[in-house]
């Protein structure tokens, strides 16, 4: 069961304190996500590993376009060993439509890291934030969700649960509030078959997934919300782009795009969209960026993933 709490434990001197006392507020999850249980597929593994990289597609994805993809990037790196040996031009291909291909560099970087380590993700927070692309809230779903271990894993759906039921008149909560609220009812061990770190988390995950298909989003009431910025014509977009166009030349004989080329690709693309062409300084100094985080490199004219 959840820890001992107080029906205003977390709140700080002058902020709000939850609106209904803390075991109830945990049975009715626990009821609310029973009824909701989402069967995926990510749900039926305790790998580690496998965990992981669900935590780290589903961020900012929505679930039903992660349902598939998780599968076939376990068929073409079915462990953390063949992750870690995959050549990274070979990650970014497969992450290609995930969005973020920041995240596919660091999922390789903390593979390579953590097979250098001796080849197992750690269950402690501290071990897995250290590695390249872990944040707290993917470490405390790896520890919950592979470990059964107590964690704080507060994520878009757990955070709209905790501000719908705790906060409902709230506006602008920020998460210092919500924090110690989230330790102190997510169970400390798996003593419990039915409420568990694991079983709770997914109570939350699906009951938050209810709520934002019903109300009014309640994770708008965060102090931290902010909208997603438009991905069309964004730099974002155009950095994607780039991408995408080397990747697709790496069967060219060259292995790789010249720089005219790349220009042309990228015109062709911004005008079907029905944009402007950028210039090629613009197009250098992004090139000059990937470059510099580790997505392509420039050797005798031709650039390569």
């Amino acid at each position: 069961m959840g820890r001992p709490v107080s029906h205003g434990a977390g709140a700080a001197s002058g902020s709000p304190a939850p609106a209904r006392p803390l075991e109830e507020f945990r049975a009715l999850v626990l009821e609310r996500g029973g009824e909701l249980y989402r069967d995926l597929p990510w749900r039926r593994t305790r790998d580690p590993y496998e965990i992981w990289i669900s935590e780290v597609m589903l961020q900012q994805t929505q679930t039903t376009r992660v349902d598939g993809r998780w599968q076939r990037w376990l068929s073409r790196f079915p462990t953390l060993s063949a992750l870690a040996a995959a050549e990274p031009a070979d990650v970014l291909d497969e992450w290609q439509g995930l969005g973020y291909n920041r995240r596919a560099l660091a999922v390789h970087r903390a593979a390579r890291a953590v097979a250098e380590g001796g080849g197992a993700l750690p269950r402690e927070a501290a071990e897995l934030e250290a590695l390249p692309g872990i944040g707290p809230a993917t470490a405390a779903g790896i520890r919950a969700f592979a470990f059964d271990l107590h964690a704080v894993y507060l994520e878009t759906n757990v955070r709209s649960v905790f501000l719908h039921e705790l906060f409902p008149h709230e506006e602008a909560v920020p998460d210092r509030v919500l924090t110690p609220l989230v330790a102190q009812t997510c169970p400390a061990d798996a003593a419990d078959p039915t409420d568990d770190p694991r079983t709770w988390y997914y109570a939350l995950l699906d009951y938050g997934a209810y709520l934002k298909r019903t109300v009014p989003n309640p994770s708008r009431r965060s102090r931290g919300h902010t909208r997603q910025s438009r991905f069309e014509g964004s730099h974002r977009q155009k950095r994607a782009a780039l991408v995408r166009i080397l990747l697709a030349r790496r069967s060219d004989a060259a292995g790789g795009a010249d720089f005219p080329s790349i220009c042309a690709e990228l015109a062709s693309e911004e005008a079907n969209a029905g944009r402007r062409p950028l210039g090629a300084d613009d197009v250098r100094a992004l090139l000059a960026e990937l470059e510099h985080e580790g997505f392509c490199h420039e050797d005798r004219g031709v650039w390569r993933v």
